[in-house]
């Protein structure tokens, strides 16, 4: 996408994409908040894999979380072409608590998010989340 191409957002426009986007990760169900050729590329630790479209999107989605995910907007911050957003999440697998961090660079277009860079900390389970309590003090949430 060229420099040309993008939008400009106010921040009550990125605020409302952000939501509109933890709308889409809390329910699995993709809407109108994504263009039909949405690029991700997504970062999980270890990792990296890119896809297109909402269709492909929507499919991830659903394999990552059918049932959605509890989600917390924490901050969004408005850019040149779009938004970054910083969401907490925690789902449900196999029974089991599951919690995540992530930033999400967004490139807007038209008032839908055309493309996504994903940076997330991957899934804490319950120990892991115990053993970080135990091994560190965090200064802020």
């Amino acid at each position: 996408m060229s420099a040309l191409d993008a939008t400009i957002l106010d921040d009550a426009a990125a605020e409302d994409l952000s939501a509109r986007l933890a709308d889409v990760f809390r329910t699995s169900e993709v809407g109108d908040v994504l263009t039909e050729d949405v690029f991700l590329d997504g970062h999980p630790p270890l990792w990296r894999f890119q896809l297109q479209g909402r269709d492909s999107f929507a499919a991830w989605l659903r394999g990552y979380s059918p049932d959605g995910s509890d989600i917390t907007v924490v901050r969004t911050i408005s850019t040149a072409s779009g938004l970054v957003t910083e969401l907490v999440g925690r789902h449900d697998e196999d029974g089991h608590e599951m919690t995540d961090r992530k930033i999400v660079l967004c490139e807007v277009r038209d008032g839908q998010i055309a493309e996504l860079t994903v940076y997330c900390s991957g899934d804490w389970d319950a120990e892991l989340r115990a053993r970080h309590a135990a091994e560190t003090e965090l200064l802020r949430p």
